[in-house]
């Protein structure tokens, strides 16, 4: 009777437990406002996005049209060793969600011992006992459950940083492949350029030696050609460094790595007059601020519960004897049942300490989405603008090269007919080739740029799926 008696007032603790379970102390999240301008400052056409970051991110280097680039960023992802330090935090950041959940059920050991134990005055016996203990901590005040919604949020946040780190990658890769094409290219022109001087050279020292040219104008002509190989062997410099770079965001040696030259393919891909809105907010790095602000919302209720009281439930049953025979028996039964209720009276303020300080993390947090939202605007504020200035200073410049070409047939054809002399020729000369290269680095500005925009939209636009949403 006794212990039908003891089981109704622990199940009595349990109802009781059930009840204030429901209960979770601590603000509910919600996401903080941020300012959204109505379009971009360089693209009126945009139109206000919707959170989309869950959309898959396609092949977006493939705008570029370059099959080597293609090879290369689908090895990338694979191989990275970035990437597995990501993907591993991603995977602890999972386990810790199991850890917090964990704490919602019960907790039972087992044990089994032989003890012997005498004294002066008592003959020594032997105890044989084997039993079970239960306990169960009651998440009366949602302690527990903000813990898992803090690190639940914790996780979706690291997933996030591996998202934002594979495109932070994989733009990287592009950036420096772009860019190791201009300089093939570049080399290409000096190379090229050289062999005109080389054959300058070769009339001017003809010329000389027929009385119609002085020897200054060999001299000229010979330190324009060594200096324009000198320009083509510097370029091999940059080159190196771009693909050891490459190397390395591939994880191998750059011993292991070789690209053998080959000229720019890749095309400016064009900016459609409205961008897909969705994708600003498919931002990676927006995603992994915005649940780091629920994180730490949730620990405001950890904080927070720490000033109620704990409810503990435990039991334990077992068999205890001082004879084998009989250890097993219904008479060497023993067992204990019930709550525990505690209450911290006096902690000198280090609650109160404990929950200012998560709730000054929750508003920096607050702070940091809004930065990275603003800062996000700004990428894409500046890679539009970049591509819109460049796209007209290319056009500028292509015009440039063409006036330095004409400029150079009719002062060659002046030399010939001795009417100016070699120097007009070498500045000429000199004045394409500086052109020429110009023309090429904002190619390679204008790639970069094109690259920097897809990252800032948060990867995965292709001209395909852009002129679909126009």
């Amino acid at each position: 009777m006794k212990t039908m008696k003891n089981c109704a007032n622990v199940l009595m603790w349990l109802a009781v437990a059930s009840v204030m379970a429901s209960c979770a102390f601590g603000p509910d999240y919600r996401r903080p406002q941020t300012v959204t301008p109505p379009a971009y400052k360089e693209n009126k056409d945009w139109k206000i996005a919707e959170p989309r970051d869950n959309v898959t991110r396609g092949k977006w280097w493939e705008v570029f049209a370059d099959p080597q680039l293609n090879v290369l960023a689908d090895k990338v992802t694979a191989s990275n060793l970035s990437l597995r330090v990501a993907e591993a935090n991603y995977r602890r950041a999972q386990a810790l969600v199991q850890s917090a959940r964990a704490a919602l059920l019960p907790t039972v050991s087992a044990s089994a011992g032989v003890t012997r134990a005498g004294s002066g005055t008592r003959a020594a016996a032997t105890t044989y006992d084997i039993g079970a203990n239960a306990g169960w901590d009651a998440d009366l005040w949602g302690r527990v459950r903000r813990n898992i919604e803090s690190n639940q949020a914790g996780a979706d946040a690291s997933a996030a940083d591996f998202e934002s780190a594979r495109l932070s990658v994989q733009s990287e890769l592009v950036i420096n492949y772009l860019q190791l094409r201009v300089l093939d290219t570049q080399k290409k022109l000096l190379d090229e350029t050289a062999e005109a001087f080389a054959k300058s050279l070769q009339l001017t020292q003809n010329r000389y030696k027929a009385g119609l040219a002085g020897r200054v104008d060999v001299a000229q002509a010979e330190a324009q050609l060594k200096s324009t190989q000198a320009q083509s062997i510097d370029t091999g410099v940059q080159r190196a460094q771009l693909e050891h770079a490459i190397a390395a965001l591939l994880g191998v040696a750059p011993a292991e790595l070789g690209l053998p030259p080959a000229l720019v393919k890749a095309a400016v891909p064009a900016i459609p007059a409205g961008l897909p809105s969705e994708l600003l907010e498919r931002r990676p790095d927006i995603a992994a601020a915005e649940r780091r602000v629920a994180a730490a919302n949730a620990q405001i209720g950890v904080a927070k519960a720490a000033f109620y009281p704990s409810l503990t439930l435990s039991g334990s049953a077992g068999l205890q004897s001082t004879s084998w025979s009989r250890w097993l028996s219904a008479p060497s039964r023993v067992w204990s049942l019930g709550p525990d209720l505690a209450q911290s009276i006096f902690d000198g303020g280090q609650r109160k300490a404990l929950t200012d300080q998560a709730i000054a993390s929750y508003d920096a947090s607050v702070a940091t989405y809004r930065q990275t939202v603003l800062g996000a605007f700004q990428d894409v504020e500046d890679a539009l603008a970049a591509l819109r200035i460049l796209e007209q200073e290319a056009k500028v410049q292509n015009d440039a090269v063409i006036a330095a070409r004409q400029s150079v047939e009719l002062t060659v054809n002046q030399y010939k007919a001795c009417i100016v002399s070699y120097l007009n020729v070498v500045t000429v000369q000199t004045t394409l080739l500086n052109n020429e290269r110009t023309a090429l680095s904002l190619l390679g500005r204008r790639l970069t740029a094109a690259a920097q925009l897809v990252k800032a939209l948060g990867g995965g636009w292709t001209l395909e799926n852009a002129s679909e949403k126009k």
